[in-house]
Formats: structure tokens, C-alpha cells, sequence
């Protein structure tokens, strides 16, 4: 069962979103919280995972991240990872008085740039009794030095120094798209494959996906670091599932992440890219971290 829901951050922002139950089994139930990643809205596919944790007795709460989607937020389109972060934090929150939630068996998921939030959350917040991480992004800065030229880094950054400028002036904040159908062009997330999931999976199940974000939300992406929070996790237990393939959050830096994560953990690799876990893996991909969820939370 799904209903929609609303709840208050706590700096008054109201986040808007989907409490699913499952249908054959009484409550209070273990509970997933879920967000998505860079730009995209819960319509991409989160659904599907969260009805696959409902099918084997998980509850889930999954919402928009404020300024997207359904959610409100007075900067749209903006991202600001340690708002996103906190507003995770305050969905548990908001999770655990719910009556049909175990409030002793929270677990988060998240993926590709959530994917790094969780491994921030799960570190600093032990309310958080397992977490699963897909595609998850771990190092920004190597990030960007794999997608953005070398000789694309000193205009990036001066346009960046030009924004702050502007915005200090009072002028609007520059935007950028998200995806473009020219790699070459600027954009966030200059893949071919991006352009590609994005636009389709937008025309197919997300009409409320905008594909533009701030200027300073790539600004903010490139100086994000959440694996440096990857060795503190633990006693938590950790899954990472990353997709071999992925040249967007890269995979070598995810599994150079994994590495220095302490245990429990364990690691799952799909074969395809950065996308493929929400439609062409999602089986392997929802599988693994349903079996996670049900070991950890005692399901």
C-alpha cells in the first residue's frame, strides 16, 4: 500500500513524498528511507524498489528532495549536498513516529549522488541500523577530474568564481543543464548515457524533472567528499553495490571507497553502467539490497 505524504524539515521546508506499507504482514515494520540523487525526482524508479522492499515486508518512506519534484524549497533546481544530507537525517525523523515504523530498524538507501549521502548519514547517525549505497558517488573532486577535460577545468572554475560574484551583486544564480545531447557541451553530467536515461525516463514517468540545476550546485558537487566518511560507518552494517561499468560516478573510486570501509560490509557488482541498476540490473540490484535490509533489520 502507498499513500502520499508530507512532512516539516527543521528549518520549516516541507518535504513531500510516498509511505509505503506492506500489504500481508501487521505493523510496526522495519522502514526504508530513500531519496534520490543529482537533479532527479522519486518518479525515476524509486518506486520500484520501494514496492520491491514492501513485497518482502519493509516499509518505505521515499521523498523529493527539497527544490525538486514535488517538494518545496525557495532555491529550485539547486543542490546542496549537506542540506540533502540533513534533510535525510530529519526524514528519519520523521520515519520513526510513524506507528506502522520499528523505530529500532531504520535502514537508508540511496543512489549515485544520495549514494554518497548515505554513506554520510549512516556515519554520523546511529539511528541507522543498515545501509545500502548503489552507484553511489564518493570523491567529487576525482569526479570531476575523470568527466570535465583538463583544459575544460580553469574556465569551469572561473565561471564558478564569476557566479559568486553575481550572486553577492544580488543578480540571479547561472544555471546549467543537467544533461545534454552533445557530451562536448557544458552540462552536469556530460555522458552519453545520461542524456539518455534522463530524457527518456523523464518523456516516460517524470514530467515534473527539470533539466536544469544551478551553476553552484556543480560547484558544490565538485567539492563534495562523502567517502571520507566511509571508515566510520561501521559498526553499521554497509552494502555497496556498484555497476562495473559506470563512468559517471566512476567505479574505480567507489570500490577504492569500499576498501577503507571497516565491516560488516559487502560488496556487489552489476555489470552494466551507471543506469542499468534501475532498469536493465534492477533485479540484481533491488535483490541485494532487500536481502541486506531483511539480514540487518531481522525481517
Amino acid at each position: 500500500m502507498r499513500k502520499d505524504i508530507e512532512f516539516k524539515t527543521e528549518d520549516g521546508v516541507t518535504l513531500r513524498g510516498w509511505h509505503y506499507v506492506p500489504d500481508k504482514a501487521n505493523g510496526p515494520f522495519p522502514t526504508i528511507v530513500m531519496a534520490h540523487g543529482f537533479s532527479a525526482v522519486k518518479e525515476m524508479y524509486l518506486d520500484k524498489f520501494a514496492e520491491k522492499f514492501a513485497e518482502t515486508g519493509l516499509a518505505a518512506v521515499v521523498f523529493d528532495n527539497r527544490n525538486f519534484g514535488a517538494s518545496d524549497g525557495d532555491r529550485r533546481q539547486h543542490i546542496n549536498p549537506w542540506q540533502q544530507v540533513s534533510d535525510y537525517r530529519d526524514a528519519i525523523t520523521y520515519a520513526e513516529a510513524l506507528p506502522e515504523t520499528d523505530a529500532s530498524r531504520i535502514g537508508i538507501w540511496g543512489s549515485s549522488y544520495s549514494g554518497g549521502h548515505v554513506l554520510v548519514v549512516s556515519a554520523l547517525d546511529r539511528r541507522v541500523k543498515a545501509v545500502v549505497s548503489q552507484v553511489p558517488l564518493a570523491s567529487g573532486y576525482a569526479n570531476a577530474r575523470k568527466l570535465i577535460r583538463a583544459d575544460f577545468i580553469g574556465p569551469t572554475q572561473r565561471l564558478f568564481e564569476q557566479d559568486r560574484r553575481n550572486r553577492m551583486k544580488g543578480e540571479k544564480p547561472a544555471m546549467i543543464p543537467v544533461v545534454d545531447e552533445n557530451p562536448m557541451a557544458p552540462s552536469a553530467l556530460p555522458t552519453a548515457d545520461s542524456w539518455k536515461w534522463f530524457t527518456e525516463t523523464h518523456k516516460l514517468r517524470a514530467p515534473s524533472w527539470k533539466n536544469e540545476v544551478t551553476l553552484q550546485s556543480v560547484e558544490m558537487f565538485i567539492e563534495y567528499e562523502p567517502a571520507s566518511y566511509i571508515s566510520f560507518i561501521s559498526p553499521t552494517p554497509l552494502l555497496m553495490i556498484v555497476a562495473l561499468g559506470d563512468h559517471l560516478t566512476i567505479a574505480e573510486e567507489a570500490v577504492a571507497a569500499y576498501e577503507r570501509a571497516r565491516h560488516p560490509k559487502k560488496l556487489v557488482t552489476l555489470k552494466g553502467g551507471h543506469f542499468d541498476a534501475y532498469v536493465a540490473d534492477f533485479d540484481n540490484a533491488s535483490t541485494a539490497a532487500t536481502g541486506w535490509f531483511k539480514e540487518h533489520l531481522s525481517v
